[in-house]
């Protein structure tokens, strides 16, 4: 039985081969005009837990330092508390468990609960502002819309996800803001 690097022998390109038929090589791709150029998408970054995760900047009404949360009786697991922005009161969610990021919600009382780069995330949403529990916010990423894929099909985290995107190395994964604080 021929072993797997024999099977793909015949498979792999070697240097000095000639070309398939109507293959277009990259080298050859004429570059792209200024004028074409595409404009990129603007998102803040943050972390939760060891991903790198994006929301659209225009739907990121500020980031605020972790308050003192006020615990509402009886609620989803995933909402911590409500917090008190300038008089006006919001609901603050940790979307780990809803992203598949950890089994169970930790109870969170306010800073001391927190790491210090701990922020709230405060997102513009149709049902109205609400806070989100980052572990640290990176900044702005500017993300090219041509690099920009739709979710992997399958998961439950996936009706949370609007895409996928990369900068350089780095993979940002886009959170739609409506779904993930239903």
């Amino acid at each position: 039985m021929p072993s797997f690097e024999q099977l793909l022998e015949g498979f792999l390109y070697r240097e000095g081969e000639p070309g398939l038929p109507g293959l277009q090589w990259l080298e050859d791709a004429p570059v792209p005009e200024a004028s074409t150029v595409e404009a990129p998408h603007e998102y803040l970054a943050f972390q939760l837990t060891d991903e790198t995760y994006a929301v659209p900047i225009e739907r990121v009404r500020e980031i605020v330092k972790v308050p003192v949360l006020t615990e509402v009786p009886r609620a989803a697991p995933e909402l911590l508390g409500v917090m008190n922005l300038r008089g006006e009161v919001l609901p603050v969610y940790d979307v780990r468990a809803r992203l598949l990021l950890t089994q169970q919600v930790k109870p969170v009382g306010g800073p001391e609960d927190v790491p210090s780069r701990s922020r709230i995330v405060v997102v513009r949403s149709d049902d109205g502002d609400a806070g989100i529990l980052a572990d640290a916010v990176e900044g702005v990423a500017r993300l090219l819309p041509s690099l920009t894929e739709a979710a992997p099909p399958g998961g439950t985290q996936r009706p949370y996800l609007s895409g996928l995107s990369r900068r350089g190395e780095r993979l940002y994964i886009l959170l739609d803001v409506e779904r993930v604080l239903e």
